[in-house]
């Protein structure tokens, strides 16, 4: 691919508001017609790589390139060179011999080296900052429960965190009101320049007050308050412990959506009894399921634009 038409995803700050809109857009047409893109990616191939663990991502990006024709390549990076060496050298010889490359790390700096050394788009299948792959599911899981996303309000409870970022970038552009319910925002994990820019919208409300935050909610998503690979980690039970002492009282359960009629997210994995009980994730108002369906669709979208495929 010519350099001058190459294209990333590494956070959606990067890219146009109009070219976000597109995304969405075919990732709907997507999801509405499926066997209209059973062939785009004939001879395509996608190398996976892994340094967090994965359900959804793994599944659905190469479940996606299998339905449109392609094949996926999931590579561990424990099992792989990516530790011997420099990051961009590998990057730079996996781009010899794939079409696109998406990486789930858990350093942003890493997945920027990749980027660095890559001559095909990289696409950010979560770090430590963003997860624009899962923002892009969860509008499009609004999108389809909703009449339009502008207006839209959606309320997230839990710690500020990738997903947060993400959300704040995609509500920016398509007009949806975010109100953040985060105990838990340490700095490094801010991108202050998205939220300045949601604010300058007005489409951001900051609160800890969680009863008021979920009324007029039509959405209310939660996420886990430790990252996955923490979370069943000894090393880390004084910092679970002390999460879970500081959250309980966020989390999402009948008492709390007693006082909404919104539906209920969450972008899995789930942890009942934390963020979530159990009868939430299945309640009638749960578009937590489908919210999941939506991440194969939306990366189809993803990959399609960053190949100029569509």
């Amino acid at each position: 691919m010519p350099q001058n038409d190459l294209k990333h995803l590494i956070t959606w700050k990067d890219w146009q508001a109009n070219d976000i809109k597109e995304v969405l857009d075919l990732a709907l047409e997507i999801k509405q017609n499926p066997n209209n893109y059973s062939q785009h990616m004939n001879q395509k191939t996608l190398v996976m790589l892994f340094q967090k663990t994965s359900t959804r991502t793994r599944v659905s990006f190469e479940a996606g390139m299998t339905q449109m024709g392609g094949h996926g390549i999931f590579m561990d990076w424990l099992t792989s060179n990516f530790g011997l060496t420099e990051i961009r050298y590998e990057s730079a010889y996996l781009s010899r011999n794939s079409d696109i490359l998406m990486a789930r790390l858990k350093k942003h700096e890493d997945l920027l080296e990749l980027k660095r050394g890559a001559s095909i788009p990289v696409i950010n299948g979560c770090c430590n900052m963003y997860h624009p792959c899962q923002g892009m599911a969860d509008m499009l899981t609004i999108l389809t429960n909703c009449d339009s996303l502008n207006g839209t309000k959606l309320t997230y409870i839990g710690v500020h965190n990738n997903v947060v970022n993400s959300l704040m970038a995609l509500c920016e552009v398509f007009d949806v009101h975010l109100t953040l319910v985060c105990p838990i925002a340490k700095e490094d994990a801010i991108d202050f320049d998205l939220r300045d820019k949601i604010i300058k919208k007005g489409l951001l409300t900051e609160t800890l007050n969680l009863i008021e935050s979920v009324k007029n909610a039509q959405f209310v998503y939660t996420d886990t308050w430790i990252d996955m690979e923490f979370f069943a980690n000894p090393e880390f039970s004084t910092l679970k412990e002390e999460r879970i002492k500081l959250m309980l009282p966020y989390q999402v359960n009948a008492d709390l959506m007693s006082h909404s009629n919104a539906k209920i997210m969450h972008d899995m994995p789930i942890h009942p009894g934390y963020e979530i009980t159990d009868e939430m994730v299945e309640h009638p108002d749960s578009v937590i399921y489908e919210q999941a369906e939506n991440r194969l669709h939306a990366q189809k979208a993803i990959m399609l634009k960053l190949l100029h495929l569509v």
